[in-house]
């Protein structure tokens, strides 16, 4: 019986791979065709056309790295084709499995709108159904010959990945321009196989529905004439028509298909190519809908729709015109499909704010789901600040990639760290680029996690990244599968009809409460440093931007705030939070130009920022505190002398100089302020901080240790540190240069300088200062390492049980033990501006500006102490995709905040990142807003987004526990309403005596508006 199975499977494999697939096209005749070469970067349509072309010949090389060369095709549809399908089919050379990142083009007509994509599984562009003959072709095609950087399959380092190193030699071979007539008996024949076949090789060799689907086939290729495929065609479909209409099983898994087309708008090609990348697919996906009315496609990114607007404008009024259809279904509410770990909690929701306004505005659809498929993690904020944007459900994929652990659910409620509840889908059919196949339904049917107590499961389908998204060839299959026995059942439908289906359906399903941590990818919390560090800096300077220029507008009659602006530029920082560009996976192209905007974007914001100090007047000296706290610092003044100073958060002071409790000390190589005793050892590192106030150790070894490791993961370069790291490295702590290079009795420093690896040095100057006892690492590293990662390490002598690091909005606690699968598995995470650990009594933050990737670490000492090391991951050297990714001059500081509560971590935090300012003012305006109340924490100040004039406060409370206070105005306060992250209101708030009344549950984020007089 096996031989006798394997003879049909075989004999069908062939029929259909050598004789039905290639007479789908039944009779071609080719295009005649002449070639453009743009010179450098693509050009408009009107300077195409207006180009000289040569004569292009088939077969022949074409398209140097990252160029566009501009096809003219021109033909007529012969008198015998009238009366059928008829269709161009281009094959640019298509090269590789995967049918994005490579050859791709965009067909218009000569009037230059766009027609239709040609992509490698998505050949064809629709002439005439039916032709009548002597139709005229005229098209101008616009060729993108992107190197295909997964060549080597991420093995081997690759200069392609920016066009000042790929050199010119072309790429791709044309192999076909045709008008060809699409036999549609022949085509349906080859899906009818390939369904079947798909359901029969996913079948046990025990279920009877196997064997009739074995025979029927078999039966069916008797009926096939190898000399007249076409014409027997409709008798092997006949053959083939009672087991395809043999319905499914009542009980039947439904999945829920969803047109998708997954397009990353950066990563191994630059945001220049993702603009046309998007144009392409939208023409295919606009087209398709024209094809089939029971077509829908989900679509997230609002800045991906931005540039069809402004760049193509018809395939924009196609968009708009499927949106009205219902067949276009803007989701996600997004700017970008960000990164889910290293975006603030400010920056996110913008995201989602811009994201949902984007849609609201130009289609009148307010989304209802978060959509990030691709993200390498979610912060345990996305519940609480989801739900604030209105959305109702979120969806991903990724975690399906774990390396160590199964995660357990497909369908359930995630609870975030506020006690807020989304319901949250991860489609267990495995991937956001479904086809439909045999494979993929199988999947679907048995990884789903909630069988028993649900019955259906989602599937993104089409394919992404320039391969065009959804194909009629995936409808085709999805209506063959509509209700087939043997398979789940596929229904074509909206998102937020499978989400309100499956929640009906399971109400009670079960709760995750935390991060959605991603076992894979933790190297993205240090790759490509300088883009992270572009990243942080441009969020604390958009909040002091829009602080200032907030207090301005209050304070200064004709000072205008800078809406358009702030709203640009806010923009710029969420695109570049995509999440393959702030993660660090992109090619160099991609990292080249992200450094560049960050510094334009940080040169804008500080003109904004001097703008609106300016006009609140000259006078005399003041410094500016953007920190949602008091500070009390030493600064240096605008005559370079240092001076201690104390101002109100979120407002202004004269620098008045104060004198601190205790000077700082100097005697050799020991720091003291009264506060800590910082000893400095020989080789550079910490060989003691001494807490005063405690009267006790902080460390437990040497502390501020440099440790170089080898770092070659399995795979994946620039996405994963893998945990055989900590296996290999080499302690910095030979030829260390040791000196003070600062004595007064506000500051001192020491400064300590290395030469390491392969002609890496770094210089680190550690600053204690009057009044705190903050410890400040100064650090400046020329990088020259290949594979290597750099960590800094504060082995600090207190029992945790766990550690808590700053995410969005609040912080989560991650145990320092590794007694499970899931523990073990966290071995690299993520935090922002801090990260704490504590015993009952005591804590120790490490504290940094620009780095997001940490380990902790627990081990007990042969005294029977306990040793909680913090490390920092400063600096990595991954070759790929990016060769040169790091190399070169990095600046940043990291901290060592001895003796700290969770919410002296916050407020340092604050502080470390947003330096005091110094500058001329008229005097010190009143803050815009105060709070009193411990433990609440505003996040943003700013004028409403409608132009009303109105505040708009986001505060949260940053403890983890439960907080009570006033929030009072520097202006008449007339009124004021909670609202959601789009400013609209819920609720009115308390407001007594002219302030408004607070009150916080952990966690909590709120939005305030609120009126002035």
């Amino acid at each position: 019986m096996h031989d006798e199975r394997r003879r049909i499977e075989e004999r069908v494999e062939r029929l259909h791979t050598q004789r039905i697939k290639p007479a789908i096209y039944a009779a071609t005749v080719p295009f005649e065709v002449e070639a453009w070469q743009a010179p450098g970067e693509p050009v408009s349509f009107e300077e195409a056309a207006a180009a000289r072309y040569e004569p292009f010949a088939m077969n022949t090389p074409w398209g140097p790295p990252w160029g566009t060369t501009w096809f003219r095709m021109r033909g007529e549809v012969p008198a015998a084709f009238a009366g059928r399908r008829v269709e161009a089919v281009i094959d640019l050379g298509f090269v590789g499995d995967w049918p994005g990142n490579q050859a791709e083009a965009l067909v218009h007509l000569p009037d230059g709108r766009p027609l239709k994509a040609v992509n490698p599984l998505n050949q064809y562009v629709p002439i005439a159904n039916p032709a009548t003959g002597g139709e005229q072709i005229d098209y101008l095609v616009e060729a993108a010959s992107n190197p295909d950087i997964l060549a080597n399959n991420f093995s081997e380092p690759t200069l392609l990945g920016d066009v000042l190193t790929a050199g010119d030699k072309p790429l791709y071979t044309f192999q076909r321009a045709d008008i060809a007539v699409l036999d549609e008996e022949v085509w349906h024949l080859d899906l009818d196989i390939q369904v079947l076949l798909g359901v029969m090789t996913h079948l046990g060799d025990h279920e009877p529905r196997r064997h009739e689907i074995m025979h029927a086939l078999d039966r069916a290729m008797d009926a096939l004439d190898l000399d007249d495929i076409s014409g027997s065609a409709p008798a092997v479909r006949e053959i083939l028509a009672p087991v395809l209409a043999k319905p499914a099983h009542a009980s039947a898994h439904v999945v829920s298909g969803v047109g998708h087309a997954h397009i990353d708008s950066a990563w191994l090609w630059p945001i220049r190519e993702t603009k046309r990348k998007t144009s392409r697919t939208f023409s295919n996906v606009t087209s398709l809908a024209d094809e089939y009315d029971d077509f829908i496609f989900a679509c997230s990114q609002a800045q991906q729709y931005e540039w069809v607007r402004d760049n193509y404008p018809h395939v924009w009024a196609r968009i708009q015109e499927s949106v009205k259809k219902g067949q276009w279904a803007p989701v996600g509410g997004m700017w970008v499909e960000s990164d889910g770990n290293l975006p603030g909690g400010e920056a996110i929701a913008r995201q989602l704010i811009h994201g949902k306004r984007f849609f609201i505005e130009h289609f009148g659809v307010e989304t209802k789901g978060v959509w990030l498929p691709d993200s390498f993690g979610y912060n345990a904020a996305y519940p609480q600040l989801a739900k604030l944007a209105g959305n109702e459900w979120f969806l991903t994929q990724k975690i399906s990639w774990n390396q160590t652990n199964k995660f357990p659910h497909h369908t359930f409620w995630w609870e975030g760290i506020d006690g807020t509840r989304i319901f949250t889908h991860f489609p267990p059919v495995d991937t956001y680029n479904a086809r439909f196949s045999g494979e993929e339904m199988d999947r679907a049917v048995r990884n789903y996690a909630e069988k028993g107590a649900g019955t259906r499961s989602l599937a993104p389908f089409g394919w992404g990244d320039g391969g065009g998204g959804p194909t009629r060839e995936i409808m085709e299959r999805a209506r063959r599968l509509a209700d087939l026995e043997g398979s789940p059942k596929v229904v074509v439908e909206h998102p937020d009809e499978f989400f309100a289906k499956a929640r009906a359906e399971y109400e009670d399903a079960p709760v995750w409460h935390g991060e959605l941590y991603l076992e894979l990818h933790r190297a993205t919390y240090t790759s490509q440093a300088r883009t992270k560090q572009g990243n942080r800096r441009s969020e604390h300077k958009l909040r002091e931007a829009e602080l200032w220029a907030t207090t301005a507008a209050l304070h200064a009659p004709d000072y205008a705030y800078p809406y358009d602006k702030l709203d640009r530029l806010w923009k710029t920082v969420l695109l570049h939070q995509f999440h393959d560009i702030l993660p660090g996976s992109s090619i160099a192209w991609v990292h080249r130009e992200a450094e560049a905007e960050y510094a334009r974007v940080a040169d804008e914001l500080e003109a904004l920022t001097a703008e609106a100090v300016a006009a609140l007047g000259g006078g005399t000296a003041q410094v500016f505190n953007t920190s949602p706290y008091d500070r009390a610092e030493v600064i240096r003044t605008a005559e370079g002398s240092l001076a201690y100073v104390s101002v109100p958060a979120n407002g202004s002071a004269a620098v008045t100089p104060s004198e601190p409790a205790q000077p700082v000390t100097v005697e050799g190589r020991v720091l003291d302020n009264g506060l800590v005793r910082v000893e400095i050892a020989e080789d550079g590192t910490l060989s003691s901080v001494y807490d005063l106030r405690a009267q006790r150790e902080v460390l437990a070894e040497a502390g501020n240790l440099l440790r170089l490791h080898t770092d070659l993961p399995n795979y994946w370069d620039a996405w994963d540190i893998d945990k055989h790291y900590r296996n290999r490295y080499t302690d910095l702590l030979e030829g260390a240069s040791v000196e003070v290079v600062e004595e007064d009795p506000l500051r001192a420093a020491v400064r300590v300088t290395r030469d390491f690896g392969k002609g890496s040095k770094l210089v680190q100057t550690i600053t204690l200062r009057a009044g705190s006892p903050r410890i400040d690492f100064e650090t400046e590293i020329d990088w020259h390492e290949a594979e290597k990662i750099l960590k800094a390490g504060f082995p600090v002598d207190v029992r945790a049980a766990h550690s808590s690091a700053e995410i969005q909005f609040g912080h989560i606690q991650r145990p320092t033990h590794t007694n499970t699968s899931w523990e073990a598995a966290r071995f690299e995470v993520s935090g922002h501006r801090w990260v704490h650990i504590g015993e009952p009594g005591y804590g120790v933050a490490v504290l940094n500006d620009s780095t997001y990737g940490h380990d902790v670490t627990r081990t007990v000492r042969e005294d029977g102490g306990t040793t909680t090391k913090v490390s920092l991951s400063l600096v990595r050297a991954p070759r790929i995709p990016d060769p040169e990714a790091d190399q070169g001059k990095h600046r940043f500081t990291y901290a060592l905040l001895p003796g700290a509560s969770i919410e002296d971590a916050v407020a340092e935090g604050y502080a470390l990142n947003l330096p005091l300012r110094v500058a001329d003012a008229a005097g010190a305006p009143e803050p815009v807003v105060s709070v009193d109340g411990d433990g609440i924490t505003v996040e943003a100040v700013k004028l409403a987004d409608d132009g009303s004039g109105d505040v708009v406060v986001r505060l949260y409370e940053s403890r983890g526990g439960r907080a009570q206070g006033l929030l009072r105005t520097g202006f008449p306060l007339t009124g004021a309403e909670v609202t959601d992250l789009l400013e609209r209101p819920l609720e009115t708030a308390n407001v007594t005596d002219g302030a408004v009344s607070v009150a916080l549950r952990p966690f909590q984020i709120l939005t305030l508006r609120l009126r002035r007089g």
